[in-house]
């Protein structure tokens, strides 16, 4: 499916569950199939408004209808899981090794680097447009808080790093808007910089933010991953 087919379905799914009404009888379907007696009869619904919400379910692809091998008579309204799976962007194609990048490599891409490794055992680096001679102290510290390790002197230039068939990602401004060319950020974080405020609770606080992004980046490079 190319990406504007995708987009219209998924926009057309998105507006099925608009409606609370359908909302309700997609989770009544999550865990098992019933009739749209029992559906009207679950949700306190007259089984004519029932009628129209399935319809439109139906024709957004979310439920199919089967007839019953006992009375043909009835018919049973199942979900269409994958449906619910399409509502979720594609997937990014053509990833190999995640580059993490800031300004001075020294605490948000260090960070995001050993997050993604832990998170998905795939292959990580880091690297900075202007490294500090070394990794902030404090960013060693929240790491081993957290059961991470870094390396205090592995710091590295992005010209030094990053391959053409890396995923750059930026984990500050000054690194999205400074890179151009072949390091050109594919995605953008806008992490503040703790080195600037300088204490625990901004190191804590940039270190959950980046765990909470590379949870939601690490599904959609693992799936376009080659198995």
């Amino acid at each position: 499916m190319d990406a504007d087919a995708s987009l219209t379905a998924r926009a057309r799914i998105h507006a099925a569950l608009g409606d609370p009404a359908r909302l309700a009888i997609v989770d009544a379907l999550l865990l098992g199939d019933a009739s749209p007696g029992e559906i009207a009869h679950a949700l306190d619904l007259p089984t004519n408004l029932v009628a129209h919400h399935v319809k439109v379910l139906t024709g957004a692809g979310l439920v199919t209808r089967t007839r019953s091998e006992g009375d043909r008579r009835r018919a049973y309204l199942r979900l269409r899981p994958a449906a619910l799976s399409a509502l979720a962007p594609p997937p990014l194609d053509g990833v190999g090794r995640v580059v993490f990048v800031c300004t001075h490599n020294s605490a948000r891409s260090q960070l995001a680097a050993a997050l993604w490794t832990r998170r998905t055992h795939a292959p990580a680096a880091s690297a900075g447009t202007s490294p500090a001679p070394r990794v902030h102290p404090r960013a060693e510290a929240v790491a081993r808080r957290h059961g991470l390790r870094l390396d205090p002197v592995g710091t590295a230039h992005v010209d030094d790093v990053v391959r053409a068939a890396d995923l750059v990602v930026a984990v500050c401004d000054n690194a999205h808007e400074d890179l151009t060319g072949a390091a050109r950020p594919r995605l953008h974080w806008s992490v503040p910089d703790p080195v600037r405020v300088g204490t625990d609770e901004a190191f804590e606080a940039a270190y959950a933010e980046l765990e909470a992004r590379v949870d939601r980046l690490a599904p959609a490079v693992t799936a376009a991953a080659p198995s």
